[in-house]
């Protein structure tokens, strides 16, 4: 069974080359499942999938994280990598909208100041 942390420290390549090792083995596990192989055998079936599940979890937050730093300081940044919230906040006005006001506010504003 691999390690989540283990698999941080691989390249892509490897990690790749990893996830081959663990399909196949997958694969012969099934295939002795099927001829009635021996129980360790049909037992070790989860924890080779569990393996490549982890594998493909950091191969996938690598390459986010590598897309991440490739759009940084870029002017649009890609759908899945922005930050989510909920639909109303998103369409919310940012604060700097919120803050100016229209010609014929300011007009009025200037012509009529508050008294204190």
């Amino acid at each position: 069974m691999v390690k989540a942390y283990e698999l941080r420290g691989l390249s892509k390549d490897e990690l790749v080359k990893t996830l081959t090792d663990l399909r196949k083995e997958l694969s012969e596990l099934h295939v002795a499942k099927v001829t009635d192989g021996a129980a360790s055998k049909i037992a070790k079936i989860k924890s080779v999938r569990k393996s490549i599940a982890r594998v493909l979890t950091v191969h996938n937050q690598q390459q986010k994280e590598g897309l991440r730093k490739a759009t940084a300081g870029a002017k649009y940044v890609p759908k899945d990598l922005r930050s989510k919230k909920t639909r109303a906040m998103r369409r919310a006005l940012t604060k700097a909208e919120r803050g100016k006001k229209t010609v014929k506010a300011k007009r009025a504003a200037a012509a009529f100041p508050k008294v204190k």
